[in-house]
């Protein structure tokens, strides 16, 4: 089973960027539809972006028109570009399929200050 490696989180003051970046080693990553969750103290995790095969995405309202997510599977990684950070941003982020068929990895802390 394939675990991702998230990376590229940090400390940000509120209206700030970060631009995460997820690396899978599944042979299967390019037909996969591939999303960005997150996880607050206690919060349930959530998705915020998903971008399928043909590069069609979804975002949840909360971050429509802040976030961009976009692909490279001749890398086997996904990015999320994010914008105009909020401090309800504040999490940390994981890469999964759409069908959560990986293993979790770390995921990468996000902390937007305000």
């Amino acid at each position: 089973q394939a675990q991702p490696v998230e990376s590229g989180g940090g400390l940000v003051q509120a209206g700030g960027s970060l631009r995460l970046s997820c690396v899978a080693s599944a042979s299967t990553f390019s037909i996969n539809a591939i999303g960005w969750y997150r996880q607050a103290p206690g919060k349930q995790r959530e998705l915020v972006a998903l971008i399928r095969s043909s590069g069609s995405r979804n975002y949840a309202d909360s971050v429509k028109g802040r976030f961009t997510i976009s692909r490279d599977d001749a890398k086997n990684t996904v990015y999320l570009q994010m914008n105009r950070l909020k401090p309800e941003d504040t999490a940390v982020y994981f890469c999964n399929t759409g069908l959560q068929s990986w293993v979790w990895g770390q995921g990468t802390q996000v902390t937007v200050s305000s």
